[in-house]
């Protein structure tokens, strides 16, 4: 496609969204480009819908298209950077030199991590003429880096240090995650720590992932929370860390799920069949390359149409309709996220094992997600939810249940 065409299809989309259209675009092989145009131009005729779907769609065009090339360690000196660093990256020649003093790192340093580029910096927080050209080439590093790992010990707490150095990281606009490392020096108290520490930092407990960087402990937790952060190296998670790969596309599944009741929430026919396709055929290119398996828009979306589960969600929708007093959006977004979850649970087990899940296993599957799904989202009230409330509800609601791989 020449330049003038994408960049006619790139201005259909919203503002907010077009610059991460065209870094997509800009990181695709040819063939990845074709799919992707196959992929836009199957999007709704109705140009405000086609919008609607392309925004709220902008994290699974990143999972399934993005690539991620640079991953800084930011933090205060002595915190055990350069130790996380060694145990991310690819090849042992690159290892960085570590010491319990502190400014054993002054220069940033950079290395393959088989899945994105990592870089080791020296401490943010140093002091004197040393100590400020060590914290410009962190903060260099950081701004840029597509993604922030700040990094504190469990051992120095968080002081007002740690705050400015955070507050300072986080007016940079990139997508970050806060780990505490050496937790095991901690064991009895890491459960208040990573409380006080999150409470310090204005975050979540859950957004504090506690790691021990000399012995790996936590590191898969602190990749999957990578992952949920910036869709766009779920895919390289997933073909560099095999053992990752149903977490990462559970997590990818369960985005997909929530966009799709918000879906079911537009006034359209009963679960209208363009939208959901074109949503769940891009989960379905995403798993794809999660597991590394080379599949095209066209094979994903007859995949979908394969398993009839749009079908099964019209029947659906009927049969439960005549029980009464469940609100049709309320009906349509279950059954619209049940049958994305399922479709998403076949096209992983295809991906994973070349097994094709029956369609009485599918069918019992979707009626089973549905009514766990409308029991859980009974405390929404009778009244439409605001999007953002739905799809929240649905992540929280299906992060509950447990599918076996």
């Amino acid at each position: 496609m020449d330049k003038p065409v994408i960049d006619s299809v790139i201005a259909k989309f919203p503002n907010d969204v077009q610059g991460t259209v065209k870094t997509v675009w800009e990181s695709l092989s040819p063939s990845e480009k074709n799919t992707f145009t196959a992929l836009v131009k199957g999007f709704p005729s109705n140009s405000n819908l086609a919008k609607l779907l392309i925004k709220l769609s902008a994290a699974q065009l990143k999972q399934t298209f993005g690539t991620l090339s640079r991953v800084a360690i930011v933090g205060p000196a002595n915190v055990g950077k350069s130790t996380l660093y060694n145990q991310l990256i690819h090849e042992r020649g690159d290892i960085a030199k570590v010491s319990p003093l502190p400014g054993t790192t002054r220069v940033n340093q950079e290395a393959d991590a088989g899945i994105f580029e990592v870089v080791d910096t020296p401490g943010a927080d140093a002091v004197g003429e040393v100590g400020e050209n060590e914290k410009e080439e962190a903060l260099k590093a950081a701004w840029e880096a597509d993604f922030l790992i700040i990094l504190f010990d469990s051992i120095q707490g968080i002081k007002k240090t740690e705050i400015e150095i955070f507050q300072e990281l986080s007016t940079l606009g990139k997508p970050f995650v806060v780990a505490l490392n050496k937790v095991d020096l901690v064991k009895a108290d890491q459960v208040g720590i990573q409380k006080l520490v999150a409470s310090h930092l204005g975050l979540e407990v859950e957004q504090v992932i506690p790691i021990s960087a000399k012995s790996g402990k936590g590191l898969d937790q602190l990749l999957v929370a990578i992952a949920a952060i910036e869709p766009r190296i779920v895919a390289a998670l997933g073909k560099a860390l095999p053992e990752f790969r149903w977490r990462l596309a559970w997590r990818s599944i369960i985005s997909s799920a929530s966009l799709s009741a918000v879906i079911a929430l537009i006034p359209l026919p009963v679960l209208d069949f363009g939208p959901l396709i074109i949503n769940q055929a891009t989960m379905v290119l995403g798993l794809a390359r999660i597991y590394d398996y080379k599949i095209n828009f066209q094979r994903a979306r007859e995949l979908v149409v394969t398993f009839g589960l749009g079908f099964l969600g019209r029947v659906l929708f009927q049969e439960l309709s005549k029980l009464g007093g469940l609100p049709g959006w309320l009906l349509s977004a279950a059954i619209a996220s049940s049958t994305t979850v399922v479709m998403g649970y076949a096209a992983a087990q295809w991906f994973e094992k070349g097994e094709k899940v029956s369609t009485k296993s599918l069918n019992q599957m979707t009626r089973t997600v549905t009514a766990k799904l409308l029991e859980s989202l009974k405390g929404l009230g009778k009244k439409r939810p605001d999007k953002q409330k739905l799809q929240d509800a649905i992540a929280q609601s299906l992060e509950e249940i447990e599918l076996e791989k």
